[in-house]
């Protein structure tokens, strides 16, 4: 996920954790393993727990436990269906090992074969778990809450996040101290064994409408609450938004869950008894009388992304999930999420069928497996006032899918006391004033400059800040040591106004460059605030290299400097640009441009006519009106400090540009239009990872020498670019139409996994393919039109520019990524055009990127 998004979910993490502080109590630990005293095997989901007490735990899938609680209890149980309750002593406030080996009730229920001293084999024919599971897919689609023509509840959000650490004895921090009003708000109630202190808290209350045909779904928000941080350092919108893409809605229904960016095949999947292996536990009645089987499952292959816990069946003819109690292996190859659970609990309507009444989704994650400190997060949805079937007319719901009503953030706190679903507790109600004030600190303000500065480059002085200090140095053949100096405002200047500005110096050309630019936001709030109405206008003179497009990085980034094979052919460019943007609540937009481009040539690139001499055009001049079309459905985003960074979801994003160069206007030389078709689109294909598909065509009309064709996105860094060709030279190749298909596949470790010596270090393959097809229409070819450029060629005389023909270029890669759980590294190929000079065949790159 993309640059800026990666940096703010690594700021994020190291800031929460280096803030965790070390909390004291004594505590009692209790480790161990439970097995099958007859047959010798783990037993999973045995249940641990202090008698008379909430106090308990659940083996794993290794019949491996570790209990941890405070307080003075001097014995402990082990239960199983069908096994003799086993009890020991314990010793309060010590750490202590039990390796427990349950033996059979002498009384067993129903008739028993025995067929051997084995273990018998798991199958799936003949197994009634299966045959039940295979009950419950087949009426999967008629228990889904879609099923009824129409709904209505009201629905409460609560998306908290806190910092975790060990209830264990310890020094109070002196370092500490002068943040004891935050520290004196740890809870130590809702998870035994750990101190929470809360730094993040969202909640929202809203009345939701469906309808099924046509489908449509209507939400009105009635509250909206949520901690704020300084926009100085955090985009609280985006900050929000990415939460809620790590911690987003699922449904045990659904084929897959996504849970921390990842699909989890669902255990009622259509292919859930192919990972899946399913036991019938238990039978039981439900509150309401109803007949229930707990069906426990866990999965064949315990690194896969899969989960395991327990499922409670009706007995009724619906076979319905009455309630679903997930979690996930520690072995399954997840970044930064040490354990999680998955909670899914469905009420009873008034037709008898089931409805999700509430889902919880709740995760310990830290930097390190086996570190004390970490963050806890809990996302929890619950809805009550359920009505099915009760029509609502056509117009009411035409519109805006999601209507914030205009009172929705002022509420008071008697509004969120009356219709909250779940009293706050007592550390949960504090955070909102706590957060406020710690905001207010010199020494936390401090430490977030200090933050800022490192993660994203920027150094603030009030309303202006200065970077990227990335930028600040850098060097290419043509400028040689280029000095930058750059800065832009904040909101703190103005809200509505946005400047931005740099001065760089080449110490080899000799040449300064510089950009300054301003935006003006229509809406009166910040000009990245979604939905976005600005006019942008900027005057730039630098340097460029044609056909390196970069996403989310500067292109005098000074690791960019680093660069592969001969690179000198370069532009000295004279931009002005006016644009104006306008943004939907329903995620389309469209911008309407004006530029105006004077470019020349440098280094050894030269614009030379047919029979004239060396050098002979010495710059091109053009004017171009443009329009850009947008339409990124249930688009979600975060704004880091330079980029709007979309956040990838299943759906997909549509751009269609049209670019007009007009002749006379300021000079421009050209009539030329352009057009431009970008198709991005998420495959998730579970349990096998997902791929990233862009499609992408163009056509250019009219007759324009090659500059203004289109140059195709070359790489020739050490980085590996999801968007350019990472063995195609810079200017190697130019189109007046062409159409291309990138693919890059991810499959999550599938096969690794299975692999006993790597499937510990949770590495991960990744393979690519990159295609295009093009052409240059006789008419812009130099060789029939001496108007026209001639195609540049290196200092031999050799040709470096050239058109593609019947054959497409043609690249692929495969890597590993996952190492060090940042690093993904490519080994890259070429298949076509091999004969070209200066070419790299086979290549490897590398990339960082921060996920789950």
């Amino acid at each position: 996920m993309k640059y800026s998004l990666e940096k703010f979910g690594l700021a994020l993490a190291l800031l929460l954790t280096l803030c965790s502080g070390r909390l004291s109590a004594q505590t009692t630990t209790i480790t161990g393993t439970v097995t099958d005293a007859k047959q010798k095997e783990p037993m999973p989901f045995v249940n641990v727990f202090i008698p008379g007490t909430s106090i308990g735990t659940s083996t794993d899938i290794n019949g491996k436990f570790s209990l941890q609680f405070t307080g003075r209890h001097d014995s402990i149980s082990v239960a199983s269906l069908g096994y003799r309750t086993y009890r020991a002593k314990i010793n309060t406030g010590t750490t202590q090992v039990l390796h427990v080996r349950l033996e059979t009730a002498a009384r067993v229920l129903g008739e028993v074969v025995v067929k051997s001293g084995k273990r018998e084999r798991y199958r799936n024919k003949d197994n009634p778990a299966v045959e039940l599971i295979r009950l419950v897919v087949a009426h999967r689609d008629s228990n889904r809450i879609e099923h009824y023509d129409y709904t209505q509840y009201n629905q409460y959000e609560k998306l908290q996040f806190a910092l975790s650490n060990s209830l264990e004895k310890d020094k109070p921090n002196r370092l500490l101290r002068k943040y004891k009003f935050i520290l004196d708000n740890r809870d130590t109630t809702k998870i035994e064994g750990k101190a929470l202190l809360p730094i993040y808290l969202e909640e929202s209350i809203a009345d939701v409408y469906y309808r099924r045909d046509p489908e449509r779904k209507k939400t009105f928000i009635r509250g909206d609450k949520k901690v704020s941080f300084d926009e100085t350092y955090i985009d609280n919108q985006g900050m929000s938004q990415y939460l809620n893409h790590i911690y987003q809605d699922f449904n045990v229904y659904d084929n897959n869950l996504m849970l921390f960016t990842n699909q989890f095949l669902s255990p009622i999947a259509n292919a859930g008894p192919t990972f899946y292996k399913y036991f019938i536990t238990d039978t039981i009645t439900a509150e309401d009388g109803s007949r229930l089987v707990q069906l426990e499952f866990v999965p064949r292959n315990q690194t896969d992304l899969l989960l395991q816990g327990k499922l409670y069946i009706t007995l009724d003819g619906h076979y319905a999930v009455q309630q679903a109690d997930m979690t996930g292996n520690k072995r399954t190859n997840l970044n930064w999420v040490r354990s999680f659970r998955v909670l899914q609990e469905f009420n009873k309507a008034p037709d008898g069928r089931y409805y999700p009444s509430k889902s919880t989704l709740m995760a310990d994650m830290g930097m390190f497996a086996n570190g004390k400190g970490g963050i806890f997060g809990e996302r929890t949805v619950s809805i009550k006032d359920f009505v099915p079937n009760n029509p609502k007319p056509d117009d009411f719901y035409k519109g805006n899918p999601v209507v914030k009503l205009d009172s929705a953030e002022s509420r008071k706190e008697n509004f969120w006391v009356e219709h909250r679903h779940d009293t706050l507790t007592a550390a949960e109600s504090k955070v909102y004033a706590n957060i406020d004030s710690l905001q207010h600190m010199k020494s936390f303000r401090r430490t977030m400059d200090i933050l800022t500065l490192l993660l994203a480059g920027y150094k603030g002085f009030g309303p202006i800040e200065v970077g990227p200090v990335n930028t600040f140095y850098s060097f290419n053949p043509v400028e040689g040591f280029r000095l930058r100096l750059g800065g832009r405002t904040t909101p703190k200047f103005n809200k509505s106004i946005y400047l931005e500005s740099y001065g760089a110096y080449g110490f080899k050309d000799e040449k300064w460059k510089y950009y300054f630019g301003g935006t003006y936001s229509f809406t009166h709030r910040s000009i990245w605030e979604f939905p976005v109405r600005s006019l942008s206008a900027n005057y730039q003179r630098d340097m460029k290299i044609p056909g390196q497009e970069l996403q989310f990085i500067q292109e005098d980034n000074f690791l960019l400097s680093f660069k592969r094979g001969n690179n000198d052919k370069w532009l000295y460019n004279d931009i002005y640009n006016v644009t104006y943007l306008h943004e939907f609540l329903n995620h389309s937009s469209f911008k309407v441009g004006f530029k105006n481009w004077a470019q020349q040539p440098a280094g050894s690139l030269a614009y030379i006519k047919p029979g004239s001499g060396l050098d002979s055009v010495h710059k091109v001049t053009t004017t171009e009106l443009s329009l850009e079309l947008r339409w990124a459905p249930h688009e979600q985003f975060y704004q880091g400090k330079q980029f709007r960074v979309p956040i990838p979801n299943k759906y997909p994003i549509f751009t269609l540009r049209g670019i007009a160069g007009v002749k006379g206007i300021f000079g421009s030389q050209y009539n030329y239009q352009s057009i431009n078709l970008n198709i991005y689109k998420m495959f998730y294909l579970s349990p096998i990872g997902y791929s990233e598909v862009v499609l992408e065509g163009g056509y250019t009309f009219g007759k324009v020498p090659f500059p203004l064709l289109t140059i195709h996105r070359a790489n020739q860094t050490y980085a590996y670019q999801l968007e350019s060709y990472n063995l195609m030279n810079f200017l190697e190749f130019v189109s007046d139409h062409y159409v291309s298909v990138n693919i890059d596949h991810h499959f999550n470790g599938f096969f690794f996994n299975k692999i006993p010596l790597l499937k510990r270090l949770k590495l991960r393959e990744v393979a690519a393919g990159k295609i295009l097809w093009g052409g240059v229409r006789p008419e812009n070819r130099p060789e029939n039109d001496p108007t026209l450029f001639k195609f540049p060629v290196d200092k031999d005389g050799i040709l470096s520019t050239y058109t593609l023909g019947e054959r497409p270029y043609i690249e692929g890669s495969v890597g590993i990524a996952n190492i060090f759980r940042l690093v993904r590294v490519d080994l890259v190929k070429r298949f076509t055009y091999l004969d070209h000079p200066y070419i790299s065949t086979w290549g490897i790159r590398t990339r960082v990127r921060l996920d789950f």
